[in-house]
């Protein structure tokens, strides 16, 4: 009896320090990936503007091939969204192109319903290094409220790996 009594104090203790650190953590997070790309800086952005070749590259959208997807708008162009529904690696949710600088910059919020609901932004951006070299810079920001900001940490390290990760399968998926 002792001992599971300790025992539960012991985790309500773990529990409500974890609660007071995330008192004062930081809420925001950002994660980045750059890679250099073999191929010309108008391929690469014509092909990153297009959200459904995300499924080509992005380490997520691999995770469940028979994920449910719905379509709406025009991909490549300002306010077209994905909507999607899968297993518990990737979740419940949506995304929308919500800017496009043509030849430079997309932009895209993720809104999350399922593991975690909370929303982030996707930024694309495209340098022209030379004829057939372009540097690309993948950047997710967002914010988790108090007090799902105590996995803020484990969230950035895991999304990075990811993200180093999808960098890579897309230079190969662009120099094939």
């Amino acid at each position: 009896m002792n001992i599971l009594f300790a025992s539960i104090l012991v985790l309500v203790v773990i529990i409500a320090l974890l609660l007071f650190i995330g008192l004062f953590m930081r809420r925001d997070h950002q994660v980045n990936a750059c890679i250099i790309i073999n191929a010309p800086a108008e391929k690469v952005f014509d092909y990153l503007k297009q959200l459904k070749n995300q499924d080509e590259w992005n380490k997520n959208e691999k995770e469940d091939p028979n994920k449910k997807v719905e379509h709406k708008g025009t991909d490549g162009t300002t306010g077209f969204i994905i909507a999607f529904s899968g297993n518990e690696n990737v979740g419940v949710g949506e995304k929308e192109i919500k800017n496009i600088v043509d030849g430079k910059r997309v932009e895209t919020e993720m809104r999350f319903v399922k593991p975690m609901k909370f929303t982030a932004t996707l930024v694309i951006e495209i340098e022209n290094i030379s004829e057939n070299k372009t540097k690309v810079l993948l950047s997710h920001f967002g914010n988790m409220e108090y007090p799902k900001n105590i996995f803020n940490l484990l969230f950035e390290k895991l999304f990075a790996k990811q993200m180093n990760i999808s960098m890579f399968n897309l230079k190969t998926e662009l120099e094939k």
